[in-house]
């Protein structure tokens, strides 16, 4: 059942994503080589907490953390730990924050001081995927227009598409329908309606799209090991376009010329 959103409950919707957007960008003073994947966790979860939000992961289905931190080939779900990051490294963090009752959900993947040519090339080319498959996020199209734009525009660059995984519909709750794939075939899938609120989150390899989940549960990476980048925006179909309810402001605002 795909809930469509009122005019009212979309503001709600981004009141949340935007108190992650501001997390993420507190996120971007800090990752540096040096700190704690679960140091970033908790300096989130405080940060979260005092703009009148909850964490939205902490506790989801079991899940233990505040944040997801992906670190280089793992994909997504990533649990933080004393894990410290280095210089070349990439990480994604996924957040997610509740208030008044809705959620707010986006992901940004950073680099780590020098970065890999190849490497930075796969975070541009996911990141620009992400804004292409919400170009096609227009009220009469189907969610496989969002899917097969994004497929198209990574495949053609050479990088590949993890299937295992989804966007999906943001509300009251964190994961709605519809899911949100970011590969597909044009004109399938659910008609998108003014109202609807999606998360679009391509999930973009450098290597094969093959995917494992480690013995934590929750951990996906790479087949190959080689790196995934990941970016996330919760967007609404609001007065017939995509509205992004969520920010890359704030981020972009503190890397400034470091900005992918």
């Amino acid at each position: 059942m795909i809930y469509l959103k009122t005019e009212e409950e979309i503001e709600l919707l981004r009141e949340a994503n935007l108190v992650v957007a501001r997390t993420l960008g507190e996120m971007a003073k800090w990752v540096a080589p040096g700190i704690t994947t679960l140091k970033l966790d908790s300096i989130a979860e405080e940060y979260i907490r005092s703009q009148g939000a909850v964490p939205g992961f902490l506790g989801y289905a079991g899940y233990p953390n505040t944040l997801c931190i992906s670190v280089n080939e793992n994909v997504v779900h990533g649990i933080p730990s004393n894990y410290v990051l280095r210089e070349g490294d990439i990480v994604s963090i996924d957040c997610g924050a509740v208030k008044d009752g809705y959620n707010g959900d986006s992901t940004y993947t950073f680099a780590v001081g020098e970065v890999a040519p190849e490497v930075l090339q796969l975070l541009k080319t996911t990141k620009e995927s992400l804004y292409v498959g919400i170009e096609h996020a227009q009220p009469g199209n189907r969610i496989g227009d969002i899917g097969h734009s994004i497929q198209e525009y990574c495949e053609k660059r050479g990088y590949s598409v993890v299937r295992e995984l989804t966007g999906h519909g943001v509300g009251k709750k964190l994961h709605e329908d519809p899911e949100v794939p970011n590969y597909g075939r044009k004109g399938v899938g659910p008609l998108i309606k003014n109202g609807m609120v999606i998360a679009i989150e391509p999930m973009i390899n450098l290597g094969s799209k093959n995917i494992v989940f480690e013995r934590d549960g929750w951990t996906c990476r790479t087949k190959d090991r080689k790196p995934s980048a990941h970016y996330e925006h919760t967007i609404a179909i609001h007065n017939g376009k995509p509205d992004i309810l969520s920010s890359f402001k704030y981020v972009e605002e503190v890397l400034g010329e470091k900005s992918i």
